[in-house]
């Protein structure tokens, strides 16, 4: 699931099940989402990064909302705020999407999915997993639209940890065997590490791996297991976010917001045809307007090819020097040894290969719209 912007808190900050392990290995803790949460630990955020590309990391991401939607009909419930087909979700199998407002604006992106268990067996629910910092507003709102028909079961007693890497089914499959047989958005009811789990082969890294869901009480327990094996090192929210960013994701409070509609993030997949056809989800006027080619802006991959990294709130600007957009998400690239960066700019310079400038200090530096992801992504999908 997606890095959550930072804010200062208004309240003491939670504490995550993994919040003593953290420190036992030295993660140097910080703010965010309203949790105490590390940023990184004493090898730091470069080597973080890199170790996950060429092995495995684990990443602590209890603070997301995980919750299950039951009652008669939750799946129809569901479809009223999101424009992605559930109905067509096949048992086993994980959906991203996007939780709409009335004027087509995304108020958070998360996940759905029907786990079963290896035999096929499940239920008629849904479990959803969104943003940290978004999820009461979240779930106030499916609250409110759902009125009596739609139970929300908050799993407030689970963590939930991201194992990301080349190595991380080689690493799993030896305490959850199962989880081997798994590709790319699968969802399934495991028993592993002596312990119930929800596992989903997934992640935000562009890389192979696994979301767990893990009761609270076994969480620090299956850290330590997992961090036992020497392919697996902790990874903090520093290479959590440049991971995300080399692999092209959006990041909800940066490049999405209550503002952008998912055509305009460049999440047109997320809107299903039958969706499109029917038009009964939020913002449906609007959306299907910039489907037909009326946005006015579209999100766009640069790389910067000279000169310090861009960040949130640089300028773009055309060749001539006119500014027309601005940078939403940016920094240094581990893999490309250089700058990218994610904004928004008008649909006519979005295409590949358009020359740009971004403002760094004043100053232009040049800078070329690519293709996303700017690192393969590396899911491991049905043959």
């Amino acid at each position: 699931m997606s890095l959550e912007t930072s804010s200062a808190p208004e309240a003491p900050l939670k504490t995550t099940p993994l919040h003593a392990a953290h420190l036992a290995r030295g993660g140097r803790m910080v703010p965010f989402a309203g949790y105490e949460l590390p940023v990184q630990y004493p090898e730091g955020v470069l080597k973080e990064h890199l170790w996950t590309r060429e092995h495995a990391g684990v990443f602590d991401v209890s603070h997301m909302g995980q919750a299950r939607l039951g009652g008669a009909d939750p799946i129809a419930a569901f479809e009223r705020l999101v424009p992605g087909d559930f109905r067509a979700l096949k048992a086993g199998r994980q959906k991203y999407s996007v939780l709409l407002n009335d004027k087509g604006g995304i108020i958070d992106d998360l996940m759905a999915s029907r786990p079963v268990r290896p035999d096929g067996s499940g239920d008629d629910g849904l479990f959803v997993v969104v943003n940290g910092a978004c999820k009461e507003n979240d779930f106030a709102v499916m609250a409110a639209a759902f009125g009596d028909e739609v139970t929300i079961t908050r799993h407030e007693d689970r963590a939930l940890v991201a194992l990301q890497g080349p190595d991380a089914a080689a690493v799993l499959a030896q305490k959850v065997p199962e989880a081997a047989a798994m590709v790319f958005m699968d969802v399934r009811l495991l028993e592993g590490f002596g312990t119930d789990l929800i596992v989903s082969r997934s992640g935000y890294t562009g890389e192979d791996g696994y979301e767990i869901s893990i009761p609270a009480a076994d969480a620090a327990r299956v850290w330590d297991e997992l961090l036992g094996d020497p392919r697996v090192k902790p990874i903090g929210l520093g290479a959590r976010d440049s991971l995300r960013l080399e692999a092209g994701l959006p990041l909800y409070g940066h490049d999405l917001d209550e503002t952008v509609s998912p055509v305009e993030a460049d999440l047109g997949f997320a809107i299903n045809k039958s969706r499109r056809e029917r038009g009964d989800f939020p913002g449906a006027a609007r959306i299907a307007k910039e489907l037909a080619g009326g946005a006015f802006r579209a999100r766009v991959a640069l790389r910067v090819l000279e000169g310090a990294p861009a960040r949130e709130g640089a300028e773009i600007a055309d060749a001539s020097g006119q500014v027309i957009g601005v940078v939403t998400s940016g920094g240094y690239s581990p893999c490309l040894k250089g700058g990218i960066a994610l904004g928004f700019a008008p649909p006519a310079h979005a295409a590949v290969g358009t020359k740009l400038n971004v403002i760094v200090r004043g100053k232009p530096q040049a800078a070329e719209v690519a293709s996303a992801p700017f690192v393969p992504h590396r899911y491991v999908r049905r043959a």
